[in-house]
C-alpha cells in the first residue's frame, strides 16, 4: 500500500524495489544440530507442553517430551521458554536490509507482494537449499498486475501494465516467467484516502481475466483492496485472497459470508491500518525495550514515520478492526502480514505488532500465532515450514515467557535459528558513514540502485519521469532522464533521486562532506535541487535552483551551508523539472567533497 502525499513529502515514501545490501555478520554456534529441552512448545497448531526439540541436519528430527539426546549434540535449557515455528510475514515489500531485518526479529520467510523480479532467482535458491544464512526466505509476486497509471508505477521504474483483458493471458504467463511464485493484482483507485478517484485501476474485465488466468497455472490470484466495494467484485471474480482490509467503512453480514463461502484468505496488514490512523503503534514498537536493542537506526526512523493525510481517516483503523472481528467470528482465514516497507512499519519487528493488533481485533494470542505461522505455510503451500515437526525445517524462535497468554511475549527473543543455525542477532548500529567520493552512476549497464525516477504520481498527479543510460562530457557513463511535468498536482514535479544509503531515506551519516558536485546538461528548464535529511522526516528540505542547457555545466551544492540540512542525517537529494511540459537533463561525475 502506497498513500498519497501532500507535497514534496511524497518523496520520502518513495520505495526502490532492488539495492544494495550490507553484510550481516553469520551468526551462533558451528554446526546445525541442537536439542532445545524442557521448553513449552507452539507447534504452529496447540501450545505442548515441556517438551525436547531435536534438531539434526537443518531439520527437525524429533518432538517430544522424554526425547533420548544423540552424545555430542549440544543442549538449549528450554525451561521458562517458549518454541516457535519461525514466524512467516505474509506481506511485505522486501529490498535492501529487509531480509536481514526480519531475520534479526524471528520472521524466517516472507512473502512479498512487489519487488524487483530479478531477486527471485537467488531467493529461490537460497530457500531451497539449507545452508547457514543471515537473510530470512523469500516467495515473491515479483511485478503486480495493475493498469497503466496506476498503483505501483509511481516509483519511477518501468514495469509492464494490463490494459486490455485480451492481453491477461500474455501478461500472466510473462509474470510467471520472470519467477513471480503467485499473481498479486490491484484494485483500487485512491478513494478510500482522499475521498475520490486518483488514479487508474484495472477494469473489472482485466482483473477477472488476470485471476482466471493465474487459475489456469494453478497460481494464487491475491488482491490488493481497499473499499467494501471493491472487495465485493475481487470477491466474486474468484480471487484466492485479499490482502489489505478494506477499511472505508465497516461491511455488512453478506460479503463476509460469501468470503467465508468461497474460502477466501485475507491478511488485513493492520500495522498499516494504524499508521494511517495515526495510531503511533509504530513509536510505541520503537520504545518496547525488548525491541529497541535490535532495531537499526533506520528501522527506528521508519517506525516513527506516519502518513500526512486527513484527520478523517483516523477511523481507517477502527473500522479495520471490526472488520477483521466480523471474518474472525465467521471462521475466516486470517493471515499476518505488515506491509513492512511503508510508513510505520519495519521488517521483522512489525510482525509483532501485528500480532497483538489481530488479538486486539478479537483473534486469541494461540489464533494469532497461527496466522503468522502454519496458516500461511498452509495457504501458500509452504510445505517444509510453519510447524514444529519431524521432517520440517529447524526455523524456529525461543522466546521467554508464553505468548499464549501474552501475546507480547513473543518479542522477549532469546535465540533465533535459520535451518538449524543459530542467527547473530546484532545490535542496531549509528547511521552508516558516507565520505568523499564519487557516486556510483551505473551498474550492471543501468542507473545503479542508489537512483531512481521520482514523480508526482505519489499524490496523485500524473507526471512521467524515466531514467536511461546515456553518455557524459568526455565518454563516461551518465543517466538521461526525460518526461513530462502534468499540471493538476498541488506540488507537480518529475526527475530523479540519490539515496545516499543502503535504503531508501536511511539516515546517512555524511558529516565530513562539504559540497556535492554534479555535472548536468538540459533543455535550459530549470530544475530545483532538495536535500532531505535530519531526525524529522517531515522537516524542510535544502533548496537549491539549478540552471542548465544544451551544454555541460558543474554544479555545486554547498551541503555544509545549505540552510535545512543536517549532514549527520543525510536521507536523499532529488532533482526535478517542476514548470509543466516536456523535460530532458541529464547527470554526470557527482561526487561529494
Amino acid at each position: 500500500m502506497k498513500i498519497p502525499q501532500p507535497t514534496w513529502l511524497s518523496v520520502l515514501m518513495l520505495v526502490v524495489l532492488s539495492g544494495a545490501a550490507v553484510a550481516a555478520e553469520p551468526g551462533g554456534d558451528d554446526g546445525d544440530d541442537v536439542a532445545i529441552r524442557d521448553v513449552r512448545v507452539f507447534d504452529g497448531e496447540r501450545m505442548l507442553p515441556a517438551t525436547t526439540v531435536l534438531v539434526r541436519d537443518g531439520l527437525i528430527a524429533a518432538v517430544g517430551p522424554k526425547l533420548a539426546i544423540p552424545a555430542g549434540v549440544p543442549v538449549i535449557e528450554g525451561t521458562g521458554g517458549t518454541l516457535l515455528p519461525g514466524l512467516i510475514d505474509a506481506h511485505t515489500h522486501s529490498y535492501g536490509e529487509a531480509r536481514r531485518d526480519a531475520l534479526r526479529f524471528g520472521v524466517t520467510t516472507e512473502l512479498d507482494m512487489f519487488t524487483d523480479h530479478r531477486l527471485i532467482a537467488e531467493a529461490r535458491k537460497e530457500r531451497e537449499g539449507r545452508a547457514r544464512t543471515d537473510r530470512a526466505d523469500l516467495w515473491s509476486a515479483g511485478t503486480l498486475v495493475t493498469a497503466k497509471g496506476g498503483h505501483g508505477t509511481q516509483f519511477g521504474l518501468a514495469i509492464p501494465t494490463l490494459d486490455d483483458p485480451a492481453q491477461a493471458e500474455g501478461f500472466v504467463r510473462d509474470r510467471l516467467g520472470e519467477g513471480s511464485d503467485y499473481l498479486k493484482l490491484v484494485v483500487d483507485d485512491g478513494a478510500a484516502y482522499v475521498g475520490r478517484p486518483r488514479t487508474p485501476t484495472l477494469s473489472d474485465a482485466s482483473m477477472r481475466a488476470a485471476i482466471d488466468a493465474a487459475h489456469r497455472r494453478k497460481k494464487l490470484a491475491i488482491v490488493h483492496v481497499a473499499q467494501v466495494g471493491d472487495a465485493r467484485k475481487v470477491v466474486d471474480a474468484g480471487a484466492d485472497s485479499l490482502i489489505h482490509i478494506y477499511s472505508d467503512r465497516v461491511a455488512d453480514e453478506a460479503l463476509v459470508a460469501e468470503i467465508k463461502r468461497r474460502d477466501i484468505f485475507v491478511t488485513p496488514t493492520l500495522s498499516v491500518m494504524a499508521t494511517l490512523s495515526r495510531a503511533g503503534e509504530g513509536a510505541k514498537l520503537a520504545a518496547d525495550p525488548r525491541i529497541a536493542p535490535m532495531l537499526r537506526p533506520a528501522q527506528k526512523d521508519a517506525l516513527g514515520q506516519t502518513f500526512p493525510l486527513p484527520k478523517e481517516l483516523d477511523q481507517h483503523l477502527p473500522n479495520a478492526l471490526e472488520n477483521v472481528r466480523r471474518l474472525h467470528a465467521a471462521g475466516v482465514t486470517l493471515l499476518a502480514g505488515t506491509d513492512a516497507g511503508n510508513p510505520g512499519t519495519t521488517h521483522g519487528a512489525s510482525q509483532h505488532a501485528e500480532l497483538a493488533l489481530l488479538v486486539q481485533a478479537g483473534l486469541s494470542p494461540v489464533e494469532a500465532l497461527r496466522a503468522a505461522t502454519s496458516a500461511p505455510a498452509q495457504r501458500f503451500g509452504l510445505s517444509d515450514r510453519g510447524r514444529i515437526a519431524p521432517g520440517l525445517r529447524a526455523d524456529l524462535v525461543l522466546v521467554e515467557g508464553d505468548p499464549s497468554a501474552d501475546i507480547t511475549a513473543t518479542r522477549a527473543i532469546r535465540t533465533v535459528w535459520k535451518n538449524g543455525y543459530a542467527v547473530a542477532r546484532v545490535a542496531g548500529k549509528a547511521a552508516p558513514r558516507v565520505g568523499v567520493g564519487a557516486v556510483e552512476l551505473l551498474r550492471e549497464g543501468q542507473p545503479a540502485p542508489n537512483w531512481a525516477a521520482t514523480t508526482d504520481q505519489l499524490i496523485g498527479g500524473h507526471s512521467k519521469s524515466k531514467l536511461a543510460v546515456g553518455q557524459g562530457r568526455d565518454g563516461g557513463p551518465a543517466i538521461e532522464v526525460a518526461g513530462e511535468v502534468v499540471a493538476g498536482a498541488p506540488s507537480p514535479w518529475a526527475g530523479i533521486i540519490l539515496f545516499p544509503g543502503v535504503e531508501p531515506m536511511a539516515a546517512t551519516d555524511t558529516s565530513g562532506v562539504r559540497e556535492l558536485v554534479l555535472r548536468v546538461r538540459g533543455d535550459g528548464r530549470p530544475l530545483t535541487l532538495l536535500v532531505f535529511s535530519g531526525a524529522d522526516m517531515n522537516g524542510r528540505p535544502g533548496v537549491q535552483r539549478v540552471e542548465t542547457g544544451s551544454d555541460w555545466r558543474e554544479v555545486s551544492v554547498p551541503l555544509a551551508s545549505l540552510p535545512n540540512v543536517d549532514l549527520t542525517r543525510l536521507r536523499g537529494v532529488s532533482l526535478a523539472a517542476s514548470a509543466p511540459g516536456p523535460f530532458a537533463f541529464a547527470v554526470e561525475a557527482v561526487e561529494l567533497r
